[in-house]
């Protein structure tokens, strides 16, 4: 009887979060990789990194996670992050409006750069301030709908959905790798860019 391990997929991707600062990027990428939260409110410089594998089905998906910054200063650079990027999740605060008009101005500018090559989930956060919401979620919904692309909501303070967003995202890398199994590898050659803080874990910046 042939070993059912063996024959069990693996794949890679690249996932980039991108969104406005304090939306709550890194507190998604700490609670998801690491199961913790920090209340502390500490800006990531430029972008850090993480790395999670997971297994859906069949297949086991090696995630490399690029958690950017989110102050305007740092915007110029996001290209140099999300290029060659499979998933991308878009974050906003779901008591500022601000934060939500911005990835509208995210998603417009990673279609202008990657075209239909990434997945796109926009994530509402911060759930756990529902008395505080600006932004109903039949309105983020409905957006989201017309740009093709998958909507969630999420509270890194009470881990709420965050497995499950991540999960949705890599389903859906998984179904463009399976149709087009070169995509899959894209992340193969734009990793290169870690740097060694980064290959050892040590960037687990955070902010709420």
């Amino acid at each position: 009887m042939p070993d059912m391990a063996t024959e069990q997929k693996s794949f890679k991707f690249k996932v980039v979060l991108l969104g406005e600062g304090c939306v709550g990027k890194s507190s998604l990428v700490l609670r998801f990789v690491e199961n913790k939260f920090s209340s502390r409110h500490l800006s990531t410089i430029q972008a850090s990194f993480q790395s999670k594998t997971i297994n859906i089905d069949d297949c086991k998906a090696e995630l490399h996670i690029w958690d950017t910054a989110g102050q305007e200063k740092y915007h110029a650079l996001g290209p140099i992050y999300y290029r060659g990027s499979n998933g991308v999740l878009l974050v906003f605060d779901i008591t500022d409006r601000r934060s939500f008009e911005k990835v509208k101005n995210w998603v417009l500018e990673i279609k202008t750069c990657l075209g239909k090559s990434a997945e796109i989930l926009i994530v509402g956060n911060k759930t756990d301030l529902e008395d505080e919401r600006k932004i109903a979620r039949q309105d983020a919904e409905a957006y989201a709908e017309t740009e093709g692309a998958i909507y969630m909501e999420t509270s890194a303070q009470d881990n709420i959905g965050i497995s499950e967003a991540f999960e949705a995202l890599t389903a859906k890398m998984l179904d463009r790798a399976r149709t087009a199994p070169t995509e899959a590898t894209s992340a193969n050659r734009s990793i290169r860019l870690i740097d060694d803080e980064e290959r050892d874990g040590r960037s687990k910046r955070c902010c709420r």
